[in-house]
């Protein structure tokens, strides 16, 4: 296809103008003065023989002409052939190229289109763009590697291009992000981009005077922008460039829209797209955020690309590392790294040969996760400059991981580390509302308990003792619930567990497992032994009764629990 020397406008750095390969002959579309500079740095024998069409003669898009037929005659011996749209643009451009610029007749050739065949020039296409220039505007249609392309040069309408843009061609069209009377305006064009890329068209954006803004006003639409060449400049980097800033728009273009459709939802997405903005960044392999669940001591990846969940100990590992010690960790040969785990890669077969680490804190300067990259490409290894390249990234996602933590720490209990209420309905929400529908496909259970007799406790024992009592029976029914299920502290000292794909059967036997436990169980409470028993209500959640009726049924039966003598499971 097409790559472009420029896609700016006229005001821009870099003008429109593209080229693409026919064989061992060049044809450009257009050659603005910035493209000249850019073709002048050609290896030698990149062609042989070069064409330019000509759409218009605005000097953006001819200015370079003159002179790329003077350095091709005098230093690189390469004929070039200029072609006019039409014989009245042919005039002009000879008087420019002649008469202004000085160049002989002889060392060039022009042709006007249309005069003789060429293989890749299927049709000529008259359009309108400035009054002054008035029936000499011009776009083109063309075969390029097997595919029809439509390039609209400069114009103020896309009508008259319509008639060639089928399913399956490729089109560049010029946009502009300034409404004018001889431009494409990017957002009268919004519908006719969208209603052709549905029907497969490829199309990308040219001749553009604000690229950030018409990349936002365009985003979801299907439409990409015109390649740049990496004429005159590293061929990797530059691809590398356009690789980074096409997920940069891409991926904000999806959390954007992951926001707006999802109001509610957590930060799980944005911590995947983040971790492969990172990997991309970084030209790695595997990317992952983790966490540090301070709660738990843990570390575990919020997000990973290439890789499963991972849950570790705060203190091991390359993360774990980083974390203590507060600094950007790099190691390009993990295996002597005595903090390097080579069993997992034992298990896999999979082979670390580079690792990157970055401490992510919050606003206070805590830190409260790490960006990790592993295998950068080529085996050239991590340096200070990839960093520096992720530091943004890991800056946005200390930013939603702190959210996301406030967020937690809003939901749980300080005292038990239990979820609270807030947390019970937040969870419903997302996860437990399926069971609230005609004919779940398994049931929803819970009990309610409450510790028996527990102000007693707190007037005989004191409150520190009554804390230590809750902090028990909290983690013994969190342990014995078991990791499927979902432990809150409901107010006071009462409790919920919420058993999902469990029946009332289970439910009971659970409570019951429970309640044995506690009994059998003494507790050290702030310098004292304390022995202390439950009550519990069980109940399965049933379809037409709202949460609080449901979580009221299993009031109810441990309300009778509690007036029948206590330390018991009552179901009925």
């Amino acid at each position: 296809m097409l790559e472009f020397l420029g896609r700016g406008s006229a005001f821009s750095d870099e003008h429109n103008s593209a080229f693409f390969m026919d064989g061992r002959h060049m044809v450009a579309i257009d050659c603005s003065m910035s493209s000249f500079i850019k073709l002048k740095k050609l290896p030698a024998g990149f062609c042989d023989s070069i064409t330019i069409l000509v759409t218009h003669t605005h000097s953006d898009h001819v200015s370079g002409i003159a002179m790329l037929i003077d350095y091709e005659f005098f230093d690189n011996k390469i004929p070039v052939t200029v072609v006019a749209p039409s014989a009245e643009v042919a005039s002009d451009l000879r008087f420019y190229i002649e008469n202004l610029d000085g160049c002989d007749p002889s060392w060039y050739r022009m042709e006007v289109a249309g005069e003789r065949d060429y293989p890749w020039l299927i049709k000529t296409v008259p359009t309108s763009h400035t009054e002054q220039l008035e029936g000499k505007c011009f776009g083109y249609v063309l075969k390029v590697e097997g595919k029809t392309v439509v390039y609209t040069g400069d114009t103020n309408t896309i009508e008259p291009f319509r008639p060639y843009i089928t399913d399956d061609s490729v089109l560049y069209m010029e946009v502009s992000a300034n409404k004018t009377p001889v431009h494409l305006y990017v957002y009268d064009m919004i519908n006719f981009i969208e209603e052709v890329t549905a029907k497969g068209v490829k199309v990308f954006l040219m001749h553009m005077d604000n690229e950030q803004a018409i990349w936002e006003a365009t985003a979801g639409t299907g439409a990409s922008m015109a390649p740049l060449s990496s004429i005159g400049e590293d061929r990797k980097m530059a691809e590398n460039s356009e690789k980074i800033n096409s997920a940069i728009f891409d991926i904000s273009d999806k959390l954007y829209k992951e926001m707006c459709a999802n109001p509610g939802n957590d930060h799980a997405k944005l911590f995947t797209y983040l971790t492969e903005l990172g990997k991309v960044i970084g030209c790695s392999d595997r990317a992952s955020f983790w966490k540090w669940d301070k709660r738990k001591h843990q570390l575990w990846t919020t997000s990973a690309t290439g890789v499963d969940k991972i849950t570790i100990p705060e203190t091991t590992g390359l993360v774990g590392k980083a974390l203590a010690t507060g600094k950007v960790l790099i190691t390009n040969d993990p295996y002597t790294d005595p903090d390097f785990n080579k069993e997992v890669d034992k298990k896999t077969g999979y082979v670390t040969k580079s690792i990157l680490v970055l401490p992510v804190a919050d606003v206070n300067g805590e830190f409260i996760g790490a960006f990790q990259l592993i295998n950068k490409e080529g085996d050239s290894g991590f340096d200070e400059e990839d960093a520096r390249k992720l530091s943004l990234a890991a800056l946005i996602c200390g930013i939603a991981l702190e959210s996301e933590t406030f967020l937690e720490e809003s939901h749980h209990d300080r005292l038990t580390n239990l979820k609270n209420r807030m947390a019970f309905y937040n969870d419903f929400a997302k996860k437990y509302n399926k069971y609230l529908v005609p004919d779940p496909k398994s049931p929803l259970s819970m009990f309610i308990c409450d510790i028996d007799k527990f102000k007693r406790v707190n007037d005989t024992y004191g409150h520190n003792a009554g804390d230590d009592v809750l902090v028990f029976a909290s983690h013994l029914i969190e342990e014995l619930g078991g990791p499927k299920n979902s432990a809150y502290r409901w107010g006071g000292e009462e409790f919920i567990l919420l058993m999902p794909d469990c029946d009332l059967n289970a439910a009971v036997a659970k409570a019951e497992e429970i309640r044995k436990k506690l009994e059998a169980s003494t507790i050290e409470a702030d310098g004292n032994l304390i022995n202390v028993t439950m009550s519990f209500g069980c109940h399965t959640f049933e379809y037409g009764k709202t949460i609080e009726e449901n979580v009221s049924a299993a009031d109810t039966h441990l309300y009778t629990a509690k007036e029948t003598g206590r330390n018991k499971v009552v179901w009925e």
